[in-house]
């Protein structure tokens, strides 16, 4: 591999991984538009291991933004982050994949939650999949997938 091939295969994977990063502040903050913006125009997401559903990412952005207002306090943490890069004749390709474990605590709301800072009352956890494209705009998800491994609910 020349310096120039190296160079843009960390120029790719920081890329990526900023996209990985917005997914995270996207859902956290409840923008929408921005979560869109994220996916290319045939993108995709499916969070049925966690409950929810799959198919287009600007239906399932309606969906999240109707169920996340039962979260007002949600962080999501994505770590472990293992970039595969395709690669076609030793140079970067146009796609990646990326799986990274998350962990998520968020606050429910009820009547005890009156919008101070409160402690999490719910934490998800377990393994994204995101599927990416690299596109004239840059890299774009294809792809989300949730892999749920465990919940856990205080009162």
């Amino acid at each position: 591999m020349t310096q120039r091939v190296e160079l843009a295969t960390v120029m790719d994977r920081l890329a990526i991984d900023s996209v990985v990063t917005g997914y995270a502040v996207a859902v956290d903050d409840g923008d929408w538009a921005a979560y869109r913006a994220l996916f290319t125009a045939a993108g995709r997401a499916d969070y049925r291991s966690a409950g929810g559903i799959e198919g287009p990412a600007h239906e399932v952005a309606r969906w999240l933004e109707e169920t996340m207002r039962l979260f007002p306090v949600r962080q999501h943490l994505i770590v472990n982050r293992r970039i595969d890069l395709e690669t076609q004749d030793g140079s970067a390709g146009d796609r990646a994949e990326v799986k990274a474990d998350f962990l998520n605590p968020m606050r429910l709301a009820g009547e005890d939650f009156d919008g101070s800072v409160t402690a999490p009352n719910f934490v998800a956890a377990g393994r994204y999949t995101f599927a990416l494209a690299r596109t004239p705009d840059g890299w774009r998800l294809t792809g989300v997938t949730v892999h749920e491994k465990w919940r856990h609910v205080s009162a």
